[in-house]
């Protein structure tokens, strides 16, 4: 049986990359393959036969593509969607609320509300977490490995500058820049020019490496062998899975910088525990995390800002947006806005609700 693909509903008319793309799975084509991609629709919506109209806008996030909506029709609906105010793109969120004003009923994302990430009254952003991140390695020598989301692309650009700014090269996965180039498919990413690939040790048998990384980024690889013999030159973006590459560069001594969000149940605290030992095993320095006597991982929040909007950015844009209703969800703290705005809506699952 083949794989079936997904249906694709666009905000914009897909371009031919994009749709070339998702209909086909990396070595479906070579003779032994045994099972190919069946691509499911991706269509267009205009808006055409619908009894309302929806607008697609693009708020800040820590992923590229974060996108809220207004619904308009007889009740003009906003759903917010994951969005923050502290990333580079904060005014892509402003002028969403901005557009959002007509709206009688907003539906909103709560992740941070009860959380507080600042720093001595301070607030964290990307710009803040970038210049922290900048001063470690500045003040660093040997290898450093910089561990944050894949998907964080604002994080790598930083990262990005970072390298450039201290004469170090940044290597990713090739799994990464594989993920970069399908990006560019719909113009939300570019590969640098200055990224580099990190080339494990066997792995000539994945496809997608194959057919897209080597033919287009070769020329970018660099081994285990250069990383040790020059460990000042590079910054390795690598996460607790990548951990296993130091068995082949054998580094003595660096930097770990974590720049990710902190552990949120029993299973994440113990990689950070094994996070730890690996570390100790190189004389690696830790910075944004670390463990106290007992054990538990503690860390640092400077190195680390969320994609999600703080409890007083999301009071402001409901008392920006003033909607007749709010219905929050993504959130632990539905209590929070029922005591914070008398038309908080807490909807149950499976219920409907009439406008």
């Amino acid at each position: 049986m083949n794989y079936l693909g997904r249906d694709f509903y666009c905000t914009k008319e897909p371009s031919e990359e994009l749709t070339s793309f998702m209909s086909r799975r990396p070595g479906q084509d070579a003779p032994r393959a045994r099972k190919k991609l069946e691509p499911g629709q991706c269509s267009y919506y205009d808006n055409a036969g619908f009894p309302f109209e929806i607008s697609a806008h693009p708020v800040d996030h820590s992923i590229f593509g974060a996108t809220a909506y207004i619904l308009k029709g007889n009740t003009t609906v906003a759903y917010t969607g994951d969005f923050r105010l502290h990333g580079k793109n904060g005014e892509s969120t402003r002028d969403f609320v901005l557009r959002a004003k007509e709206a009688s009923v907003l539906i909103t994302e709560g992740t941070r509300v009860g959380r507080s990430d600042s720093i001595d009254g301070e607030k964290t952003t990307e710009q803040s977490v970038c210049e922290v991140c900048k001063e470690t390695v500045e003040s660093a020598s040997g290898l450093i490995v910089a561990d944050f989301s894949a998907r964080n692309f604002e994080r790598l650009e930083s990262f990005q500058d970072i390298a450039q700014k201290t004469g170090r090269e940044l290597v990713v996965p090739a799994k990464d820049i594989y993920m970069l180039h399908a990006l560019t498919c719909i113009d939300s990413a570019c590969v640098s020019e200055s990224l580099k690939v990190y080339s494990e040790i066997g792995t000539k048998s994945r496809k997608w490496e194959q057919e897209i990384v080597q033919p287009f980024y070769g020329d970018r690889y660099v081994d285990h062998v250069s990383i040790r013999e020059n460990p000042d030159n590079y910054i390795l973006c690598f996460s607790f899975f990548d951990m296993k590459h130091l068995l082949d560069i054998k580094p003595n001594g660096g930097t770990y910088i974590y720049s990710a969000c902190e552990a949120f149940n029993e299973e994440m605290e113990i990689d950070f525990k094994r996070l730890w030992h690996w570390l100790k095993r190189f004389n690696i320095n830790s910075c944004g995390f670390s463990l106290d006597e007992n054990g538990v991982p503690s860390f640092e929040k400077c190195y680390h800002a969320s994609g999600h909007a703080s409890e007083e950015d999301i009071r402001w844009a409901i008392d920006q947006i003033d909607p007749d209703y709010i219905v929050p969800i993504h959130t632990e703290a539905r209590d929070w806005f029922a005591g914070s705005f008398e038309n908080s809506v807490l909807v149950e699952e499976g219920k409907p609700y009439e406008l």
